[in-house]
């Protein structure tokens, strides 16, 4: 058989390249928004064929080699799709500016990737503008107003179908629920984040979202937005509404000002409003599990205290901040009466938000509630139920339910250390720091050192994971987990198989979720920076879930395994669907490496 010319110069090639066979591509992965000049910086390069060549890294602007890397082989066991993977340490260069890494001999080329102090400067007012988007009543995204007719009570102390004003909040993912499960944790963690990061959050827009400066951080305009719902959810001492609709919800895409769900009171009209029993409910074939209210309790009376504090010394709004500690103080009283957890409800589907913890709320309520108060019985309080909930937390397993260890970090332990003795401080870094060892061990199982459990909303957990050694750090000092940490982040933007940013709109030129799982989208084809999707899931969580059909052929298709997926489709809810939660928990971490 005779060789054409083409034949010929592949053959020179792949013997002039030993390692490179032009038909099994050497893949590589990078941080898409960058690096900080002194941190860790590792790419990874995967294939089927050994890398036998160095890498340079090139200056975008000049065309110059700034450093000669030598690739690492990571021995880590593969998710089945690729044979061979390395590191590509740049770690020692510190220099900012543009940048690509490029094979010396082979010649293939990584995306750019940036080198700046500023790296981060800004993104965490880009997860605000994902925030307002899932605002409910009048949303600024869309200059609309919706569900004005929230809701019809359902469970509580007063017949069934009494109207009570729950309008507000947020809608919860790509579905326009609203939940006290969630909200109430978005709106403690954005409390937090500005405690801690107070000088990186900007003033551009009013309370109503709308552009324009008025005078106060846009995440407090934003966390008031959860203040405000919460503070209707709890009208009186014994009464607290926990979920607004159901998955009656779920009946085809939709614009949230004409909403076709139907609850029995006609299209786009009244909502359930379930009110929190601490006992199972569920309208028709499915119910929950509940013991008691205080996971739902606990973190509503955290909120409600660091608003206290945060009106009263950042905001000089006195009247605001004794409503808010009021109704903390309420809240965290009706978690004690009623001890345990209330879990979502569900009509038409077995799916939930199915949280079974709760002492680590009751935690972060004693806490906030005794430095906003200095009463010492809250702070007797924190300590008994922080060594109740010590280590339970999603961290030392593989799988779980669905939001069952919620919220996926317990800020108790930290809001508690800044006011424990010294004993229990060390305590409480211990419990912080068993998480994290079990994280860091799963990290070993596999090449890219991720360190969490393919469940659903995996970006959650990773972000939550990566909160906590933040806080750590913080309690500590001790930053053995630092490069674990930031192994973690350059995951999420961009350092996995499939080479994507986890949020919507990050970085702005790059690879980013774009056909996510939400009404504006297949409506509107309106990108809402900001947002991050539930991420990667196991393969056996895919294949069991009920309704998902890829819309297009899957771009990732060369990249996915049986072992854990991720796809940018519209049909895939369980990875691609940006949830209000999500991003809420991401924006402490955001504000932390802007402050970096």
């Amino acid at each position: 058989m005779s060789l054409n010319l083409f034949q010929l110069l592949l053959l020179s090639v792949v013997h002039l390249f030993p390692g490179v066979d032009s038909s099994e591509p050497v893949h590589i992965r990078v941080n898409q928004v960058g690096y900080l000049p002194i941190e860790t910086k590792i790419a990874i390069a995967f294939s089927n064929v050994r890398v036998n060549e160095k890498f340079e890294l090139i200056s975008d602007a000049s065309g110059s080699t700034v450093l000669i890397i030598k690739p690492r082989r990571n021995r880590s066991e593969g998710w089945d799709t690729f044979k061979y993977y390395y590191e590509l340490d740049f770690s020692k260069f510190d220099q900012s500016g543009v940048y690509f890494l490029k094979g010396m001999r082979s010649g293939i080329r990584s995306g750019i990737l940036h080198i700046s102090p500023s790296s981060y400067d800004h993104y965490q007012e880009q997860l605000l503008g994902f925030m307002r988007q899932q605002r409910c009543g009048y949303n600024p995204a869309l200059d609309m107003v919706c569900h004005q007719k929230d809701g019809r009570s359902f469970y509580g102390p007063m017949p069934d179908s009494t109207y009570v004003d729950v309008t507000g909040g947020w809608h919860d993912a790509g579905d326009m629920l609203k939940y006290l499960i969630t909200g109430s944790y978005a709106t403690a963690h954005m409390l937090m984040a500005f405690t801690l990061y107070p000088e990186k959050f900007q003033d551009r827009t009013n309370a109503l979202g709308q552009p324009g400066a008025n005078g106060i951080p846009d995440v407090l305009d934003e966390a008031r937005w959860g203040l405000e719902w919460i503070h209707k959810l709890h009208p009186l001492p014994g009464v607290l509404v926990h979920q607004v609709g159901d998955d009656r919800d779920h009946v085809g895409w939709k614009m949230p000002d004409s909403d076709p769900a139907d609850y029995g009171w006609g299209k786009n009209s009244y909502r359930a409003a379930y009110i929190a029993t601490g006992e199972p409910q569920g309208l028709n074939k499915y119910k929950s599990e509940a013991t008691g209210i205080s996971n739902l309790a606990g973190r509503s009376a955290a909120a409600m205290a660091l608003a206290a504090r945060i009106w009263k010394s950042d905001l000089d709004d006195p009247v605001f901040a004794e409503k808010c500690l009021i109704s903390a103080q309420s809240l965290f009283a009706l978690g004690k009466e009623k001890e345990g957890f209330q879990q979502g409800n569900s009509f038409g589907a077995p799916y939930r938000y199915g949280e079974v913890t709760w002492a680590d709320d009751m935690e972060w309520g004693a806490a906030e509630l005794f430095k906003t108060t200095g009463d010492s019985s809250y702070l007797t309080d924190g300590v008994r139920y922080a060594r109740q909930a010590a280590t339970d937390t999603w961290m030392p397993y593989d799988t779980a339910k669905h939001y069952q260890y919620y919220p996926f970090i317990n800020m108790g332990h930290y809001s508690l250390h800044e006011v424990a003795e010294e004993g229990l401080k060390d305590t409480l870094a211990a419990y912080y720091r068993s998480g994290i060892d079990q994280c860091l061990k799963r990290a070993g199982e596999n090449p890219f050192g991720i360190g969490i459990p393919f469940i659903w909303c995996s970006n959650n957990l990773l972000t939550s994971m990566i909160s906590q050694v933040i806080l750590y750090e913080q309690m500590t000092g001790d930053t053995r987990y630092h490069h674990f940490m930031v192994e973690q982040r350059d995951w999420l933007f961009g350092r996995n198989p499939w080479g994507t940013s986890m949020f919507t709109g990050i970085p702005e030129k790059g690879e980013y979720p774009v056909d996510v799982h939400t009404s504006i989208w297949a409506l509107t084809k309106k990108e809402i920076a900001g947002g991050l999707v539930d991420g990667p899931v196991y393969g056996t969580i895919y294949r069991s879930l009920l309704g998902l059909e890829l819309t297009e052929p899957d771009e990732f298709a060369s990249f996915q395994n049986k072992y854990v997926v991720y796809h940018d489709d519209i049909g895939d809810y369980s990875t691609n669907e940006p949830t209000m939660d999500g991003t809420a928990g991401a924006i402490l971490m955001m504000a932390y490496w802007a402050s970096q």
